[in-house]
């Protein structure tokens, strides 16, 4: 019998279409990264989400996140993506969280039902805490790496952090990993030197495009804020997304 599902299953078989079924995944940030991570992992039949994010869609989001349209703006990220993933399956199951994750706030989170995290947040306190809740809990975990000031989707890698060059995130990352004894982090990355944006060069430092709450959680009004595209965020969260599909279901 037919259903929406049906040429995904004719690759990967009942038992893994069933396994999908069965999975929670919880993706932690919502954005131009996670924003992708979740349309594919909805349209590929994963049955139940938890989506955490604190933002709202703003008019600097339209140029590369899914969920963003003049209708969605202003409206929570998290809202959003539940809408439009219960657009696509309505059987999914889909909890969502209007907060920034923190390891002060881990707590709030029913890690213990998670089959799987997504790690698509931007900050390296949040992503460290991630990664060592995940490890604490003992969840598989994918990570995103800097997306920003990039141009070539086609560099984008999958690997271990200890095996990562170029990202100045993953530099940080594996810093700051090694000293807390984690031994291996799968990351999507990319080998590609960031742009210096523009902006920057130029030294013009008004009326610069930043959301609120991106602003809000920089920090300052002069730490620089990366450009990004349509065409590279989207890349890294669908394959992000594959990863998540082969791992639940043992694909090779």
């Amino acid at each position: 019998m037919q259903n929406q599902f049906s040429r995904t299953e004719i690759l990967l078989g009942k038992d893994a279409m069933d396994r999908l079924r069965a999975s929670r995944v919880a993706v932690f940030g919502i954005g131009g990264v996670g924003g992708y991570v979740c349309e594919a992992l909805a349209r590929s039949g994963v049955g139940a989400f938890d989506l955490i994010d604190d933002d709202k869609v703003c008019l600097t989001n339209l140029n590369r996140q899914i969920i963003a349209t003049h209708r969605t703006l202003g409206q929570y990220k998290t809202e959003v993506m539940k809408e439009r993933i219960q657009e696509i399956n309505p059987e999914a199951s889909v909890r969502t969280y209007q907060c920034f994750f923190l390891p002060e706030n881990a707590e709030q989170f029913p890690f213990g039902e998670y089959d799987y995290i997504v790690d698509a947040v931007d900050t390296v306190t949040a992503k460290i805490g991630l990664v060592m809740t995940a490890q604490e809990n003992n969840i598989p975990v994918i990570s995103s790496m800097g997306a920003g000031n990039k141009l070539d989707a086609s560099r984008f890698r999958v690997a271990d952090i200890y095996e990562t060059k170029v990202c100045p995130l993953a530099k940080v990352m594996r810093r700051e990993l090694k000293k807390r004894n984690v031994k291996r982090l799968k990351v999507v990355y990319s080998e590609e030197e960031p742009k210096k944006p523009i902006e920057d060069r130029d030294g013009d430092w008004e009326d610069r495009p930043v959301c609120p709450s991106e602003a809000r959680r920089q920090g300052t009004a002069r730490r620089a804020i990366p450009g990004s595209v349509a065409f590279v965020p989207s890349v890294a969260g669908l394959i992000i997304a594959g990863e998540v599909v082969k791992d639940l279901t043992g694909m090779v």
